[in-house]
């Protein structure tokens, strides 16, 4: 059976359970990362030397690096449906995985730490603001996209979703405001919709 290590509460780690819900799949999840320990580990470094999450075990084959875990889960189980067959749309929703780790996110990760891991009295107002501006300048390439297609790849929900699906939830709840990106709004609604998002993406924030 696939194992999964990771914490609920990981952003990264949620990737891989929403796509495993999408694909249908069973799997073992042990807990790990932050207050669970377990990275640290020499075991766990064995598999993994950066001593983070997720990582998988598939039946012997390690695997870690959440994108491209969902790349691999994605084509062994889902190749035609979350993994697309034309080359074209499959790496249409490559690039936008991409994007979501190499651009979205490390606009926002400072408004991120801030206002979820930073006591009140100890955060920096202006580094705050400065990184909610800078995300919502990156997130206008998503707003023209999705204002072409209604899914970033396409017509159709594929693993390229995911990623930056798993950041809308916590750009709408931490300052991005719904009203200045319809088109993201609307594609992030229909994202709360599926069970694997309800389930796995809409947890609170730590």
């Amino acid at each position: 059976m696939l194992r999964i290590w990771g914490r609920t509460n990981s952003s990264n780690v949620q990737k891989v359970l929403w796509c495993c819900v999408e694909l249908g799949l069973a799997y073992e999840r042990i807990e790990a990362g932050a207050e669970h320990g377990v990275v640290g580990t020499p075991e766990y470094r064995a598999m993994n030397p950066n001593s983070l999450v997720p990582t998988i075990d598939d039946d012997g084959f390690v695997l870690w690096e959440s994108n491209v875990i969902v790349r691999y889960l994605a084509q062994k189980h889902g190749l035609g449906t979350l993994c697309p067959r034309d080359i074209h749309a499959r790496f249409l929703a490559e690039k936008w995985m991409d994007w979501q780790t190499t651009t979205l996110w490390p606009a926002f990760m400072p408004a991120f730490i801030g206002l979820v891991r930073t006591p009140a009295e100890k955060r920096d107002g202006s580094a705050i603001a400065a990184a909610q501006r800078e995300t919502a300048r990156r997130l206008g390439a998503l707003e023209a996209q999705l204002g072409r297609t209604p899914y970033v790849a396409g017509s159709t929900f594929t693993m390229g979703d995911i990623p930056a699906g798993i950041s809308a939830f916590r750009l709408f709840s931490l300052g991005i405001e719904r009203s200045e990106f319809p088109n993201v709004a609307a594609w992030y609604d229909g994202l709360t919709k599926r069970p694997g998002y309800e389930a796995h993406a809409m947890l609170p924030l730590s």
